[in-house]
């Protein structure tokens, strides 16, 4: 097996290559922070703007998570389709769909109440909703279309009851379901009587 050497130029030339480069990226590192360089500086009106359309856009998500969480509760006929305009910041276009109500009869089952939580619908209707992915309170607020105000205290009456956990390491607060959530959507599920 012959391995043939290159000649001591061409090694010393690559070789000083090398130091030449490293030496300029030396000298690079060292010279910037003193050259003002113009930043790019957006123009306020621009970044006003970016936050309009980013607030339409995250509106827009949350209402195309609330449609398809309907989709799942409701079922809706097919003759009838959703198409939604979104470019129109009204609701008062879309058509709510109307739940299907199963009447059973009254049972005279002793109904478990839980301390500090609302009857109703709303409080089962947001931990299915955190169940598949943490929302925020405002995705919440604007899915059950209740108040600022409302929805506050019943995330925080979740939290405080162990429904919910609250991720305090992100603002706005991300809420997600906790083990005990969990086991209470599957309670009202298989008895829809217990409230």
């Amino acid at each position: 097996m012959l391995v043939e050497i290159p000649d001591p130029e061409v090694i010393l030339s690559g070789i000083v290559a090398f130091l030449v480069g490293l030496f300029g990226l030396y000298l690079y590192y060292k010279i910037r922070p003193y050259v003002n360089l113009k930043k790019n500086t957006l123009d306020p009106s621009y970044v006003e703007r970016l936050e309009y359309y980013e607030r339409q856009l995250i509106d827009m998500k949350i209402r195309m998570d609330a449609i398809d969480m309907e989709s799942l509760s409701v079922k809706m006929p097919e003759s009838s389709p959703q198409i939604k305009d979104f470019s129109k910041n009204t609701q008062q276009d879309v058509p709510k769909p109307e739940p299907v109500v199963d009447i059973k009869p009254a049972s005279h089952q002793k109904q478990e109440i839980t301390p500090n939580l609302p009857h109703g619908d709303v409080t089962e209707y947001v931990l299915k909703l955190i169940t598949s992915k943490p929302m925020t309170s405002r995705d919440i607020q604007v899915t059950i279309d209740r108040t600022r105000e409302h929805t506050s205290r019943l995330m925080k009456k979740l939290f405080d009851d162990g429904y919910v956990d609250r991720n305090t390491n992100t603002k706005p607060y991300t809420y997600s379901i906790t083990p005990k959530g969990k086991e209470r959507i599957s309670v009202l599920e298989n008895n829809p009587t217990v409230v």
